[in-house]
């Protein structure tokens, strides 16, 4: 039995040795793959902070104390000595252990994150709020390089700064160029800056010029000045300086005596303050390492190999991508936008074809979209790709630098709809609800990738924002139309006719719909089915036809049901007079959803086909002894549509 195990909480870390926390070190790798390869999850980000997660529980006591993650792709091995050993073989599954910190799930998560640039913010509310309770417990904010590109991690360093709060911000750097400065002369500066007489004898020295009758304030600057320079020869910690933090470092990450002293001299301090920590993603896992990338996030993996468990067939963001390079070898105007998802968003191919039309903007999907409608004013065709969960950020940006202005740009929207098991912050479940309510915005969403791939068309050549939702996972593998086609604005697709019942459904929920449909119809049912394909504008006069006729109506989305697509269809039913239909709507209930697999969390919500049939016959209750219309006629009744039908 190694050392891990014995583990139940950080208070375990007070008498290990150096060389015992360096083993524990390695144990905590070897779980960490173990668990990730055989559940998935995040594995460089978490690989490269063991030996710093074990440091800051070994100074710091964060049971009273407090740490934000930022994001909280680096909290495995905070979970693996916070008392979840046992449970550590859980993780992001359905009734496990989550992905990312969360309050409900130990004492030692302070706050939950799971998007990025927040932990400086959280952290400075929490530091204030000790400060008016009179209390004195330390608070860290940990934050990554990546996330710093986030406004919101600046607005919280400015504020910090100028309210002198007491702060420790820990900056993990794992990508910047200034990792080479770690060294020697960088760990002996680092320790002379970082410790207690260095400080002393500094404010000391500032106070004695400072009273020099006449000058001493002019010294004082100088002094300073002189102080930047020689510490700006060695570290890059002026901008943090100028923002109104101390700033200690690079250090290395990986070494524990450093670390130690670094975090145990800086605990000491006052005011905020910031350590840069320099680590490597991936440590310890050779695959990781070398594609650090690759398995930032990743899907189950063989160990010895480090080749994904994932299907092999083609997923609607490969398809995205695919169709981008086929668009943008045709027109030269179109640009694609991600905030640090190029490779999440299906992008990379572009990106090596057409590297002055690819644009990275980092963590800052508020400046994206703002970035794209700027372009658009100037011609050119942007596309901003990015997550639905992400672009929430960006919402004001849409409303008032794109939709106002009526620009054309595109938001290729994906995770739509439920991620699995990324859970609460990922979930993609709130995009049609906040982008439908917005003006001159058109919002799409496909039933299958090659729907998709007319969409993109449409969308690019359509000269006003529009949105294409589609989902995270494995199209449905219809084959592709050689040519691309415009769809006509507004215009839904009739799948199948039907008497008793009207299911309107939109984006892949249509096959499911479809599915259901014929089941009922074995039984003797005569059920519509719509595609709606537009969100907004809506196809009122199809979907009204066919709700009038059938009577009842059941609408299928996979997006919160508040504000969502079924609200949008009885909004319409109710302005044509047809608002005392029989009708019912199926999506996400008023909750936040939890980590589990897509499958698991659609079964939950009654969205696939058995949910759909066990609703559609709830809804069908026909009077004492009559029939289905199918049982009346002996015979379907389809649209005359060949190759629309879905089996």
């Amino acid at each position: 039995m190694g050392i891990l195990p014995k583990i139940k909480s950080p208070k375990d870390l007070a008498g290990f040795s150096i060389k015992e926390m360096e083993t524990l070190a390695d144990e905590l790798r070897d779980k960490i793959v173990t668990i990730v390869a055989s559940n998935g999850g995040h594995l460089s980000p978490n690989l490269g902070v063991v030996e710093l997660t074990i440091a800051l529980h070994r100074i710091f006591d964060f049971s009273r104390d407090k740490i934000i993650w930022d994001v909280g792709h680096q909290c495995y091995t905070h979970k693996l000595l916070t008392g979840r050993y046992g449970d550590f073989d859980t993780l992001r599954r359905e009734g496990g252990i989550s992905g990312f910190p969360s309050r409900d799930e130990s004492p030692y998560d302070h706050f939950n994150t799971g998007h990025a640039g927040t932990s400086i913010s959280a952290a400075l509310g929490m530091a204030t709020a000790r400060d008016l309770k009179g209390e004195d417990y330390k608070v860290v904010a940990f934050i990554g390089d990546g996330a710093m590109s986030s406004g919101l991690a600046l607005e919280g360093l400015n504020n910090a700064g100028a309210l002198k709060t007491d702060l420790t911000v820990i900056l993990n750097d794992n990508e910047m160029s200034i990792a080479e400065n770690v060294g020697a002369l960088s760990t002996h500066l680092n320790r002379i800056i970082s410790g207690e007489w260095y400080n002393s004898i500094k404010d000391e020295v500032g106070e004695f010029l400072s009273g020099i009758p006449g000058i001493g304030e002019q010294v004082k600057s100088l002094a300073s000045s002189i102080d930047h320079a020689v510490k700006g020869m060695f570290v890059p910690g002026k901008l943090f300086e100028d923002l109104g933090f101390k700033y200690y470092g690079p250090v290395d990450g990986h070494n524990l005596p450093v670390m130690l002293e670094t975090l145990d001299n800086v605990k000491k301090l006052k005011g905020p303050r910031i350590i840069h920590v320099v680590t490597r993603k991936g440590k310890g896992y050779v695959h990781a390492e070398e594609k650090s990338d690759s398995f930032h996030g990743t899907p189950p993996f063989t160990i010895s190999t480090g080749k994904k468990r994932s299907a092999t067939k083609a997923t609607y963001t490969s398809i995205f991508g695919k169709t981008m390079v086929e668009l943008a070898e045709n027109d030269e105007k179109i640009l694609t936008i991600t905030a640090a998802m190029r490779e999440g968003t299906g992008l990379v191919e572009f990106a090596e074809k057409f590297p002055e039309r690819a644009f990275d903007v980092g963590i800052a999907e508020q400046h994206a979209v703002t970035l794209a409608a700027g372009m658009a004013t100037e011609g050119f065709k942007p596309v901003v790709a990015i997550y639905s969960s992400f672009l929430q950020r960006s919402f004001d940006q849409i409303l008032h630098d794109v939709c106002i202005m009526n620009l054309p740009v595109t938001f290729a929207i994906d995770r739509a709809g439920i991620v699995g098991d990324d859970g609460l912050s990922h979930q993609g479940v709130f995009d049609i609800s906040y982008l439908r309510q917005i003006p001159n915005m058109t919002v799409m969403a496909p039933k299958d990738e090659n729907e998709l791939r007319h969409m993109i068309y449409t969308a690019v050549n359509l000269g006003s924002p529009c949105a294409v939702r589609y989902p995270r996972g494995i199209a449905v593998g219809v084959p592709l139309d050689q040519t691309y086609k415009t769809l006509k604005t507004g215009k839904a697709e009739l799948i199948r006719e039907g008497n008793d019942l009207l299911i309107c459904a939109i984006g892949d929920r249509v096959h499911e719909a479809d599915k259901a449909a014929a089941r009922l119809e074995r039984e003797g049912y005569s059920v519509a089915v719509i595609n709606a394909r537009f969100i907004k504008p809506m196809d009122t006069d199809l979907i009204a036809l066919w709700a009038k006729r059938c009577r009842t109506t059941l609408t299928v989305e996979e997006n919160a049901l508040m504000g969502g697509f079924g609200s949008a269809v009885f909004e319409e039913l109710r302005k044509v007079g047809l608002g005392e239909l029989n009708g019912a709507s199926l999506g996400i209930p008023d909750r936040f959803v939890e980590h589990a697999t897509q499958e698991s969390s659609r079964k939950r919500f009654g969205i696939d086909a058995e949910g759909i049939y066990q609703k559609a016959k709830g809804l069908l209750h026909l009077p004492e002894g009559a029939e289905p219309s199918l049982k009346r006629t002996k015979k379907p009744v389809l649209a005359n549509k060949p190759g629309v039908r879905i089996q």
